[in-house]
């Protein structure tokens, strides 16, 4: 058994690396005396050279700051170009003689920095690897960091870096055999690699930390502290000045109310009110679109319990008012009474020849069914016409359109004596599981033709989002079992379903948008109609994107994901023919002469769109 031998005397570099033969035997030495130890026979250093070493690596030639300015405890750590430094300085290092410990270190090292210096013996070159991607060029001028102070080293980057000078300076002292620690310990492969790890993620946040400190440009400070806090607070405190687009605004507005940053959404909401138009009147299209969108978005904000807005909001969307403001709508823009007259002339078609015709409408209006009283009365063939209006108990429209089918039926009654055409009504109170032909009064086919009616109405069922039931599907197919000839479909072509809010509102300012603009070109501006109107399309935008789940009480789809609705209920599409689409396009030349120019009429699939500008408003469609 070798001797054991004072490691006080120093090591022989000049055996080759790795040489079983020539290198000594350590892992079978026995551990060092105190005394030994405390003499710095571990350590290799003295004091004064150790003082020398850590100045040369650790201090770096920092611009001076002002005099005011306290000193950090610890100078700034430069990993760049202390790594840069000791690089070029290879691998020829000798330790000096021995000499007393380090002031204020334990006598005896730590384990964690004899298993560090254990380790690095037994990995050296992928360490080098490692420090190879840890090193950082350093900045080829220095540059004044904005932060007020460089962090102190803390004891475990002390370490680090002293582990980090040992395999760049080649400071070994073993082969790449197994080798104990000063203290007895062993480390394994295993774990040398989990400490391995841990000094790459501890070296990564010092060099990106240190990285990210000297690369900030160079900035001139106030010399007044106090004035550069009150000039911070005044520029925090001031509202601030936003050059961006009204409809941008609503859309950072939308934004921060999703993310529950109601302050910020009401910031934007303060800019869009002062710059929108105060009379209701007044403005253009977009302007009058801006405010009706920042109303919406504010009820969402408001001071008042959101409970009790949605209980006003409810009231003004399903009360009477909103419906004969709706029916007024449908009168003075031709974007929906065209595409109600799409609808007529589709059942027409399919019920032509028949003397007795029955048409079951979920939401009936006067508009459409005296427009198709005069057709059919027109036509000869027929000879009577019965309209059975179905209302849902359960839904929040039960009432207002329950009160509106008397006098509805009055009407068409006189609409139907002045045609001289037979004409019955009756309203029928069941959900859309209790739809049935008996029911509803309906006669074997043969009798009379089936026409079913879907006038803006589905788009007021709740569907499988509100309602696991899924009321939407459900009617669908009892629609199917009944056997019509025809099933009518009129909605607005509109994502207020299931899209998130930035979504419906960005479909919300088009579709309404094109609707304000049309209304532009059809009435004028101090129309007490249009007003009402305007008041319709205002409470039906506030309940498209101020509302979620089933406090949103309408949810419109786009054309798309009805057609995928009727195909699953069993339901297949019957073309709108191009006759319809030359019929549609002659009524609003001859109703709208004033600017038809605006107004697109296009058949597509055969279905037939009806907008503004390029902007496809309502949709118009036939089913069987």
């Amino acid at each position: 058994m070798e001797p054991w031998r004072d490691p006080r005397r120093g090591y022989d570099y000049g055996y080759p690396v790795g040489s079983a033969a020539q290198a000594p035997q350590v892992s079978r030495q026995p551990p060092p005396r105190q005394e030994d130890a405390a003499s710095g026979g571990v350590l290799k250093r003295s004091l004064a050279e150790v003082e020398r070493w850590q100045q040369e690596l650790y201090l770096r030639a920092v611009r001076q700051r002002v005099a005011a300015q306290a000193q950090p405890a610890h100078p700034p750590i430069d990993i760049g170009g202390m790594l840069a430094r000791a690089a070029s300085r290879g691998s020829g290092f000798s330790g000096p003689p021995s000499s007393p410990a380090f002031p204020g270190l334990s006598p005896q090292p730590s384990s964690t920095l004899s298993s560090l210096t254990t380790g690095s013996r037994m990995a050296t070159p992928p360490m080098q690897q490692l420090l190879r991607r840890q090193m950082v060029p350093a900045p080829p001028q220095a540059v004044v960091a904005r932060c007020p102070a460089a962090r102190p080293a803390s004891a475990r980057e002390m370490v680090l870096l002293q582990e980090l000078e040992k395999q760049l300076l080649g400071d070994d002292d073993d082969n790449n055999g197994e080798a104990g620690s000063a203290c007895g310990s062993t480390v394994t492969s295993s774990a040398w690699t989990a400490d391995t790890n841990t000094m790459q993620n501890e070296l990564n946040s010092i060099t990106s930390a240190a990285h990210n400190t000297t690369s900030v440009p160079v900035t001139r400070s106030p010399t007044n502290s106090a004035s550069s806090s009150t000039a911070s607070s005044t520029a925090s405190s001031s509202p601030p000045i936003s050059t961006a687009s009204p409809r941008h605004l609503l859309s950072e507005a939308a934004a921060a109310v999703a993310d529950g940053k109601h302050a910020a959404a009401a910031t934007h909401l303060a800019v869009l009110k002062a710059s929108s138009s105060a009379n209701p009147r007044g403005g253009d299209a977009e302007q009058r679109l801006v405010a009706m969108m920042a109303a919406a978005l504010s009820s969402r904000i408001g001071i008042a319990p959101i409970s009790s807005q949605q209980q006003h909001l409810a009231a003004e969307l399903c009360g009477g008012e909103q419906r004969a403001a709706w029916q007024v709508l449908h009168d003075v823009s031709p974007c929906f009474g065209l595409a109600l007259h799409a609808a007529n002339l589709a059942i027409l078609d399919a019920v032509s020849g028949s003397r007795a015709v029955h048409v079951v409408d979920f939401d009936a209006s006067v508009a459409q069914h005296a427009a198709l009283i005069q057709a059919l009365a027109a036509r000869r063939a027929c000879a009577s016409l019965r309209v059975t209006a179905v209302c849902d108990p359960a839904s929040p429209f039960s009432r207002a359109q329950t009160q509106a089918l008397a006098a509805t039926g009055q009407r068409l009654k006189r609409h139907a004596q002045q045609a001289g055409l037979e004409f019955r009504f009756h309203a029928v109170s069941c959900r859309p599981g209790e739809i049935d032909a008996a029911r509803l009064g309906c006669v074997e086919p043969g009798e009379e033709a089936l026409a079913v009616n879907l006038a803006f109405a589905l788009s007021r069922v709740p569907d499988e989002s509100v309602s696991p039931a899924n009321p939407r599907d459900e009617l669908l197919r009892r629609v199917r079992a009944l056997g019509p000839r025809v099933v009518a479909l009129v909605e607005q072509d509109l994502s207020t379903n299931t899209a998130p809010l930035a979504a419906r509102l960005a479909d919300a300012c088009a579709h309404y948008g094109a609707v304000l603009e049309s209304l532009d070109a059809t009435m004028p501006r101090a129309s007490d109609q249009r007003a009402r109107a305007e008041a319709a399309l205002a409470r039906k935008a506030a309940n498209a994107v101020a509302r979620e789940g089933p406090d949103r009480l309408e949810r419109c789809e786009v054309f798309g994901k009805w057609r995928a609705r009727f195909g699953m209920a069993g339901l297949r599409p019957v073309p709108i023919g191009q006759g319809v689409a030359d019929a549609v396009r002659a009524r609003l030349g001859h109703a709208h002469a004033r600017s038809p120019a605006g107004f697109d009429v296009k058949l597509d699939g055969g279905r037939i769109g009806v907008g503004w500008m390029g902007r496809v408003v309502t949709v118009a469609s036939a089913w069987r």
